[in-house]
C-alpha cells in the first residue's frame, strides 16, 4: 500500500507488513495524532479523525497498551480497532500510584531533551533521569539547551550538560531569536518523529514554531525571571515544513522511572565501566580492595554528586521491581521480618 499522506508521518514497508493481518476485515491504518481523555484523533489518508476505541480492544489492552500520541492504529468505521506493535516508547511511573505504566508517547525516533540555563531548570540530574528513561525506551537522544541568553556562564553549563551526556549531542539554542534551531531539521529527515521532553516553561511550544516557521502553538508569556509559562496541555504530533513529525508534550513535573535497568546503564557509562575494573565481580564499593569505584571517587574522576546519583536510581528501580514482582516482595518482607526479630533478641540479651 502507498499513501501520500501517511508517509509524511512515517509510514514504511515495516509498518505495511505490520498492518497486513488488519487488511482483510477492511481496517485501514492511521496514526495518533492528538490524545484526549477517552477519545483519539487519529490521521488516516483521508482525513483526520476523532475516535474512541472498541470494547474488545479496551477489555484486551494489557497496562499501558491504550492508544498514545505516535501509535499506528487499525482504523473502523468509527473507532480504533488494534494498535500495530511499537518499535519504542516514552514510559514513566504513573505518579501517585503504587505500580502502574503510563506510556507518554509511542514510535519515537529522536528525543531531544529541553533545559533552559535560568538557574529554576538547569538539573544534571534530571537530565540523567532523561537520558535514562529515553535510553531504555529505544530512542535516540540530543540535549537541547534553551535560552542561551539567560546563561550567565554558558560554557560551564555546557561542561555541566557533556559531563552526564557523553557521546549524546549537545545544541546551545535561543528559540524566541530563532537563533540556532535549524541544527535539529536533520535529525527528523527522512520522516522520522521526534519528541519535546522537559519541565514547563522550558521553551518548547517556543521552539516548534521556530521549526515550524509559524506561530502555530500558543506560549506563555515570559515572566519577570525569565521563565516562561506553561501552555501545552495535551500531547500533540505535528508535520514540519522541511520533512519529519515532531511531538509536542506538556511540562512534566515528575518522572519516575519505569523498567530502566538497560538505559540505566547507558546513561552512565562511566559507571558502569568502572564497576567492572573492580577487583570482585561482586563488589559493594564500599570496604573491598581493588575497587576501581572507590579510587575513581577518591582520585575526583568520578564525582560524588553522579554516584550518589546512580544509586539513588538504582534503587528506585529495585523498589519498582519488588513491587512488579511478588516473589520478590515476599523475600523483601521475610528479610525485614528477620531483621526485626534479630534487632528484639539483641536488644533483649542487651536489657539482660
Amino acid at each position: 500500500m502507498q499513501f501520500q499522506k501517511l508517509t509524511q508521518l512515517g509510514w514504511n514497508d515495516e509498518l505495511a507488513e505490520q498492518f497486513g493481518e488488519h487488511a482483510a476485515p477492511g481496517l485501514e491504518p492511521g496514526r495518533v495524532i492528538v490524545q484526549h481523555r477517552g477519545a483519539w484523533e487519529v490521521a488516516t489518508e483521508a482525513d483526520d479523525r476523532m475516535l474512541g476505541i472498541t470494547g474488545r480492544l479496551r477489555h484486551e489492552a494489557a497496562q499501558g497498551a491504550l492508544p498514545v500520541v505516535g501509535d499506528w492504529v487499525a482504523v473502523g468505521d468509527d473507532a480504533i480497532e488494534a494498535v500495530l506493535p511499537r518499535r519504542s516508547k516514552f514510559s514513566r511511573k504513573t505518579p501517585f500510584t503504587e505500580v502502574s505504566e503510563q506510556v507518554l508517547v509511542a514510535n519515537v525516533d529522536i528525543a531531544f531533551l529541553v533545559m533552559a540555563f535560568d538557574e529554576q531548570d538547569f538539573s544534571v540530574r534530571r537530565l540523567e533521569r532523561y537520558l535514562t528513561t529515553t535510553w531504555e525506551g529505544g530512542a535516540a537522544p540530543v540535549v537541547v539547551l534553551n535560552k542561551a541568553d539567560l546563561a550567565e556562564d554558558l560554557p560551564g553549563r555546557v561542561a555541566e550538560a557533556e559531563s552526564v551526556a557523553s557521546g549524546v549531542p549537545i545544541h546551545v539554542i535561543t528559540a524566541l531569536a530563532r537563533e540556532g534551531v535549524d541544527v535539529l531539521h536533520p535529525y527528523l529527515e527522512g520522516a522520522k518523529t521526534g519528541v519535546l521532553l522537559g519541565s514547563s516553561g522550558v521553551g518548547k511550544s517556543t521552539l516548534i514554531n521556530a521549526l515550524l516557521g509559524e506561530e502555530r502553538l500558543a506560549t506563555g508569556d515570559v515572566r519577570s525571571d525569565g521563565r516562561g509559562r506553561h501552555t501545552t496541555v495535551h500531547r500533540e504530533l505535528l508535520v514540519l515544513p522541511g520533512g519529519g513529525v515532531l511531538i509536542d508534550t506538556p511540562g512534566l513535573r515528575e518522572l519516575q522511572l519505569w523498567e530502566t535497568e538497560g538505559g540505566l546503564e547507558k546513561a552512565f557509562a562511566d559507571v558502569a565501566e568502572l564497576v567492572t575494573q573492580c577487583k570482585f565481580s561482586d563488589c559493594s564499593h564500599q570496604t573491598e580492595p581493588g575497587c576501581a569505584v572507590k579510587a575513581a571517587l577518591e582520585d575526583g574522576s568520578l564525582p560524588a554528586e553522579r554516584w550518589e546519583s546512580y544509586l539513588k536510581l538504582q534503587l528506585e528501580l529495585a523498589h519498582l521491581e519488588r513491587k512488579q514482582d511478588p516473589r520478590l516482595r515476599s523475600e523483601e518482607r521475610k528479610k525485614w521480618a528477620a531483621l526485626s526479630k534479630e534487632h528484639k533478641r539483641r536488644k533483649k540479651i542487651i536489657g539482660q
